[in-house]
């Protein structure tokens, strides 16, 4: 099912493992609404399937950087409803990798961030959220990079935050920015 993915499984356990996924394709539309930012970046992203999967949501989580507003900016975690909040077990892991996970890249929600600091940047100048995007996918997302050892790479049992508890539901967002 998977097979057009880099897919490494940690530890040798076949419920965890890294999935290298590749930054959508801009659309026809992505030059009116400039969101083809994240095409040619490549992450690895962490996926643990519980044992109750596919009737529980897996964890996902991204393991090298990226600026997001729906992605904590120290755990990797994403705010995605239909994995935290609406999963059903007619979902799979290429519903994550072909639609939900470039959906969100694509259509990010600064309305409810994991990183306030992208968000606000987002919301306040978007010109300069764009490169600061732009300057992440280059210096974090490198397709030769994709499956070496990252730094820091956690590949125990670290616990991953993607319930909807992690989500927030402000309507104000801080007025941090990046410098």
């Amino acid at each position: 099912m998977m097979n057009d993915y880099v897919v490494e499984t940690i530890n040798d356990i076949l419920n965890e493992f890294i999935v290298g996924f590749h930054g959508p394709k801009e659309s026809m539309f992505s030059n009116l609404f400039n969101i083809g930012l994240y095409e040619g970046g490549v992450w690895k992203i962490r996926v643990e399937l519980p044992d109750a999967y596919p009737y529980k949501s897996p964890s996902i989580r991204f393991v090298n950087k990226i600026l997001h507003p729906n992605v904590d900016e120290t755990s990797g975690s994403v705010c995605l409803d239909v994995i935290n909040q609406s999963w059903s077990p007619m979902f799979d892991l290429l519903n994550i990798f072909e639609v939900f996970l470039p959906q969100l890249l694509l259509y990010p929600n600064p309305s409810h961030p994991l990183n306030r600091d992208a968000a606000s940047l987002m919301m306040k100048d978007r010109k300069q959220y764009d490169q600061k995007v732009k300057e992440f996918c280059e210096l974090y997302a490198k397709k030769e990079d994709i499956m070496k050892p990252t730094a820091g790479e956690e590949t125990d049992d670290d616990e991953d935050v993607t319930d909807e508890e992690t989500c927030s539901s402000d309507d104000e967002i801080d007025g941090r920015a990046y410098p």
